[in-house]
């Protein structure tokens, strides 16, 4: 079966999409995360997904449902890398991303969690 690596850096997870995204898949990697956020004391999860040239609307849920299982767990999602075309879909199909913070790189993503953590 195919599994999106999830990489721990300090108390975050990184997980760098760089393959076409199936229904399954989608929901493999979110089942993935849930699991390594609820096993390991995360405090920011980044998603990239600057490889993605198409997200549909089941991709765009996949993505809102794992922040809100991340929010729940107590842990901030930034969703990195997003082209514009992608953004133009997601606000056409009227889908919104509620509780995702968003970053052009990782770089500003990993920043924002940081600033998020000194926060709190």
């Amino acid at each position: 079966m195919e599994r999106i690596p999830i990489l721990r850096m300090g108390t975050r997870l990184l997980v760098t999409i760089q393959v076409d995204m199936h229904d399954q898949l989608a929901m493999t990697l979110q089942s993935d995360l849930a699991a390594a956020i609820a096993e390991r004391a995360t405090t920011g999860l980044l998603i990239d997904i600057s490889a993605l040239e198409i997200v549909d609307s089941f991709i765009g849920r996949m993505i809102a449902n794992t922040a809100a299982i991340g929010r729940v767990l107590d842990v901030e999602t930034v969703v990195v890398g997003m082209r514009p075309a992608v953004a133009i879909t997601l606000v056409e199909l009227g889908l919104e991303l509620p509780g995702i913070h968003t970053a052009l790189n990782v770089e500003r993503g990993m920043m924002w969690l940081e600033r998020t953590a000194a926060v709190a």
